[in-house]
């Protein structure tokens, strides 16, 4: 019995670091998407690529930005690739 609550004792130690952890991770990484969207008005060719669409009618405005959407679905794979190399 008291080997059986050594070992749920131990486990739940250890789901509150895996928890602790994935917290830090989901911080770290909302706080560079936020820089990074903060940066973002610096970069003047981010959502004007040739393949974003763009609609500007008498009272209505449809943009979309598919070639930047895709650009930087590129980056963020290769990123995360290189990230999770061993």
């Amino acid at each position: 019995m008291d080997q059986l609550l050594a070992a749920l004792e131990w486990d739940m130690a250890n789901g509150i670091q895996f928890t602790g952890k994935l917290l830090l991770i989901a911080g770290v990484i909302i706080a560079v998407v936020g820089g990074l969207l903060l940066l973002s008005c610096r970069i003047p060719w981010l959502g004007k690529l040739p393949g974003d669409i763009f609609v500007q009618r008498k009272n209505f405005t449809f943009y979309f930005p598919l070639a930047t959407s895709i650009l930087l679905s590129i980056i963020i794979t290769l990123v995360l690739w290189l990230l999770g190399r061993k």
